[in-house]
């Protein structure tokens, strides 16, 4: 068996296997997430059929859990899982994961559904997003991670892949071991453990970069790298790329070009209209497809 397919069938093991949670009590939820112990659960019980009160409700008025442990427990019923603090390595600034409710989260899922309708199709062509921008930190890589958590959220089987070999993040949102990546993969040292699910996150997984190496576009640039693209398509709903800035180097244009589509970004009172506009024309001059361009206000 090849590197390649020995990568795709571990990112097909990375987001099988996963226990639903839809059919499973309140009580039962909150004892396996640790806010309720099980010897208090006959408690809740009992005055539960003594005042004809909802699990959780009882639950509450013994003081036993909060108003927030509820609605985790329940998103998690309905199957829309997301962290609280502490309970996870993933990084804070990943708001789609802690703060679901948030106003910047409404407009992460607004940028979703016009990515569904604009981009995203179950063709293997149209599953593959660049996410770019002209310069440095105008928010690709905190875009790419949250556009990762809202879409896993949807239910989509989800990749993050961190493609800046110069300035790779993703690691460090997510939490992920960045020993082995995209670039041992794309140089032929790379094995099957290179893409790792996120453990608290349902149906996300991650490609971290891996090593930072000395020939970043030219490992870009070779076929493997579109091949494993393909292969990987074949596997997930929706595979999002976090790239360089892009008129410091060329490697966001070779991934947007195989990646077949790239998304934007700009950071509103900081990034350069004329700038911007010439990134995005030299992307189309170079047959990517320019999917929109999102402000990033953060």
């Amino acid at each position: 068996m090849t590197t390649l397919h020995r990568v795709v069938d571990n990112a097909t093991d990375a987001i099988a296997d996963i226990r639903p949670e839809a059919d499973r009590s309140i009580g039962a939820l909150l004892i396996d997430a640790g806010k309720l112990k099980a010897e208090d659960a006959e408690r809740v019980l009992r005055l539960q059929r003594e005042q004809n009160l909802r699990f959780g409700d009882a639950a509450k008025q013994l003081g036993l859990i909060t108003d927030a442990d509820i609605e985790q427990a329940l998103l998690r019923q309905f199957d829309y899982p997301y962290l609280t603090a502490g309970q996870s390595t993933v990084h804070a600034s990943v708001v789609a994961a802690y703060q679901p409710f948030s106003p910047q989260v409404e407009a992460l899922r607004a940028l979703r559904s016009q990515l569904m309708l604009r981009w995203f199709d179950t063709s293997a062509e149209q599953k593959t997003l660049a996410v770019t921008s002209p310069g440095r930190q105008e928010g690709r890589s905190w875009i790419t991670a949250n556009l990762g958590v809202v879409f896993s959220q949807l239910g989509e089987r989800t990749l993050v892949i961190d493609a800046d070999l110069r300035h790779p993040r993703q690691h460090l949102l997510f939490g992920v071991d960045n020993r082995a990546g995209l670039s041992a993969f794309l140089s032929g040292r790379g094995g099957p453990d290179i893409i790792q699910r996120v453990p608290a996150l349902r149906d996300l997984s991650v490609l971290p970069a891996g090593t930072v190496p000395p020939n970043p576009q030219e490992l870009l640039a070779r076929p493997v790298f579109a091949q494993l693209l393909g292969q990987l398509a074949n596997e997930f709903d929706v595979i999002l790329i976090d790239t360089p800035a892009g008129s410091l180097f060329a490697d966001g244009q070779t991934i947007a070009v195989r990646a077949s589509g790239a998304l934007v970004v700009a950071q509103r009172n900081a990034s350069r209209l004329s700038l911007l506009r010439s990134y995005t024309d030299m992307l189309r001059q170079a047959s990517a497809t320019v999917v929109g361009v999102v402000m990033n206000e953060r």
